[in-house]
């Protein structure tokens, strides 16, 4: 072998590239983050998706307030001040619906086969689609918010409870709507869930005291806004914003989120491992 061949084989394993390192696997967090991304890119490239959580919160505030308001409270003024913590309330709950309707058509459009021949978790496209709702359950209770300043709501509280009223509505509002994600595993179309999620919405959000006291209703309707868990999220909310009673409302609160994610979380998922299967 000459001395040539030999130095050309010399130079060659000098510029050899080094072997390909194997791909790593993301973990489950990271999946279930980058599907929500997706979520999110999807709401930027059809902004349409934001009117229920921008323009409903108006028209509820605009109706109960100045519609019904005076009737109730005698002025505006202060059924604004009583009313918009629950109006935020409300709004966020309404919100959750649009998740298991969307959810639902991208199961029957065959968005969710595809998921399947990628190499992730089985629960990360729901989980991704529930963290990618976080976006508009914030923008909802941001919306109320800004609205009820214009009109002229005033906090009476730190402005450390306004931040823990807007977290704590959203912990709820993400805990809730897995409830939703199964209707939208069940059912067969779109439609079917809008009309089963708001049969038990609007049922929690009016049988509650967001736009009254309990103590003005009949006595067998107070034992259901007693335990109504929309009551006890308006409590928190109006103790945070406008002060009074917090600890009790706000662990009453927390202990219905923790109830809906114990209970509807595994049930979404394994209702989505049998239609997927």
């Amino acid at each position: 072998m000459s001395t040539q061949t030999l130095a050309g084989s010399e130079v060659r394993q000098q510029i050899a590239p080094p072997p390909a390192r194997p791909l790593r696997r993301a973990s489950p967090v990271e999946q279930a983050m980058a599907l929500g991304w997706r979520v999110v890119r999807k709401i930027r490239h059809v902004p349409e998706q934001l009117l229920d959580v921008t323009l409903q919160p108006i028209l509820f505030i605009a109706l109960f307030v100045f519609v019904f308001g005076g009737g109730l409270f005698g002025d505006w003024h202060l059924a604004l001040q009583y009313m918009l913590p629950g109006i935020m309330v409300q709004g966020v709950v309404f919100a959750t619906v649009s998740i298991g309707t969307g959810l639902n058509n991208d199961l029957t459009k065959g968005i969710f086969d595809r998921f399947r021949s990628l190499p992730i978790g089985r629960a990360a496209p729901l989980v991704g689609a529930v963290l990618g709702e976080t976006v508009r359950y914030a923008l909802s209770g941001a919306v109320v918010l800004m609205f009820g300043f214009i009109l002229g709501f005033r906090l009476h509280a730190p402005a450390l409870g306004l931040l823990a009223g807007f977290v704590l509505v959203v912990v709820f509002a993400l805990c809730l709507c897995w409830a939703s994600v199964l209707v939208g595993i069940w059912a067969k179309t779109p439609e079917s869930v809008q009309g089963i999620a708001f049969m038990v919405m609007f049922p929690l959000t009016f049988g509650s005291n967001i736009f009254a006291s309990t103590g003005s209703m009949p006595g067998w309707l107070q034992a259901w806004v007693n335990i109504n868990p929309i009551t006890h999220l308006a409590n928190a909310e109006r103790g945070l914003l406008l002060g009074g009673p917090v600890a009790w409302p706000v662990a009453q609160t927390l202990l219905w989120a923790a109830g809906f994610l114990a209970v509807f979380f595994p049930l979404a998922v394994a209702g989505y491992r049998r239609r997927s299967a």
